[in-house]
């Protein structure tokens, strides 16, 4: 399949442009003529005149508002495709208004909302394409919508919690690599050639300290070429199979941080698995989804494992405790769930409760962090420190026995 934009004269007499998708040009023509255009030109959209975007222009936020506003203007009576129209109007994202507003041209030709969207899954998530398909179908799309505002709400709380607890060892990090690289170009030269003239042995650690700012000052670009390799090994490593297992299996167990993942893990799958299941998805199709959403990648290949456990007639909660990843109170909870009936509401408190967990995680880790990397901070301001102040005793200590 591929994306055509295209310049038709309506019914009305008026020229109207759009994007359409076809499997070619001709079948492209043959749509617009069926809905009843003129079709004037037909080009199809080639890397050339795609738009260059970087990583996700459209964030959790975005979603949020979209399905607010989305659903306050179907309740008031309002046409869907009329509703798309103003979305893309109010939409301060530019990026997304142009997808809205390639949404707007397929549901005009007669696609549904759903199928409209699905070309943009990478954008709209996988869990609210099927959500507002299972709406249309049960006639339901205002509770569908309403029920994703709140679901997106919440994954915004989680991803701000998260962000909050990796910022401040970052933003300290930077600045100490900023605080020794200013430290070993401009204030050690300083203090090198006051060394050179006292004719003394240096210390180990001064010696080792003046080597570092010669190597900084003279051959940064070797620094910067090992610095590019590692990262760029880091991230291919990272996008291999052994790779993503490994480093996602680590993010799970890690001292620190293996806490705070699991319980947003825990909270992502409580709350996706019940919004899906509110909406009336067969368990299998949920549970594919919610492996999608859980960004994990041994959780997401545990998931998978589980869907297929599930299918062959065991229960969910049995797979998802054999995977030791999600803390008991989720196996227990779910498996009081199926042996109720009452698996999407337990779930949807279960999310609660490790919304707030993920909360109290965030906070324990950032009172943890503040100490250990002012520590940090006072070694490697200190042991530069030491390094230049030795040599000064001794150079006072020789003057003293003169």
């Amino acid at each position: 399949m591929a994306n055509f934009n295209y310049t038709v004269i309506t019914k009305d007499g008026k020229n109207k442009k759009g994007k359409i998708e076809a499997s070619d040009k001709n079948a492209a023509i043959n749509v617009l003529k069926e809905s009843g255009y003129f079709p004037l030109s037909v080009v199809e959209v080639n890397s050339l005149s795609k738009d260059i975007v970087f990583g996700n222009p459209i964030k959790v936020k975005d979603l949020t508002v979209f399905c607010q506003q989305f659903e306050a203007i179907l309740t008031a009576g309002i046409s869907v495709l009329e509703a798309l129209n103003l979305l893309k109007e109010q939409s301060n994202n530019k990026f997304f208004s142009k997808i809205i507003a390639n949404i707007y041209n397929s549901v005009e030709t007669g696609e549904s909302l759903a199928g409209s969207m699905r070309p943009y899954e990478k954008y709209f998530t996988p869990i609210l394409i099927n959500m507002i398909e299972a709406g249309e179908a049960s006639g339901n799309l205002e509770i569908a919508l309403a029920r994703m505002a709140v679901h997106f709400e919440k994954e915004y709380r989680t991803e701000q919690s998260v962000k909050k607890a990796v910022m401040y060892p970052i933003i300290v990090s930077i600045l100490a690599v900023g605080v020794v690289v200013i430290l070993l170009v401009f204030v050690i030269p300083v203090f090198v050639g006051m060394f050179q003239d006292m004719g003394m042995e240096l210390p180990f650690i001064t010696r080792m300290l003046i080597g570092a700012s010669e190597f900084v000052q003279t051959k940064w670009y070797i620094l910067i070429a090992m610095i590019v390799l590692i990262v760029g090994g880091f991230k291919f490593y990272g996008q291999s199979e052994i790779g993503k297992m490994t480093l996602s299996g680590i993010s799970l167990k890690a001292p620190i941080i293996g806490n705070l993942s699991r319980k947003v893990v825990a909270s992502r799958f409580s709350r996706t698995l019940s919004t899906l299941l509110a909406s009336g998805l067969p368990l299998l199709d949920a549970i594919e989804i919610v492996s999608k959403v859980v960004d994990n990648y041994t959780v997401q290949k545990g998931l998978m494992n589980a869907r297929d456990q599930v299918s062959k007639g065991m229960p969910l909660s049995k797979p998802i405790e054999e995977m030791g990843v999600f803390p008991p109170m989720i196996t227990h909870m779910v498996r009081i769930g199926e042996n109720t009936g009452q698996l999407e509401p337990i779930l949807n408190k279960v999310a609660d409760f490790y919304d707030s967990e993920v909360e109290t995680a965030v906070s324990q880790l950032t009172t943890m962090l503040e100490p250990l990397i002012i520590v940090v901070l006072a070694l490697v301001v200190g042991t530069v420190v030491i390094a230049i102040i030795q040599p000064m005793f001794q150079m006072y200590q020789g003057l003293g026995q003169l």
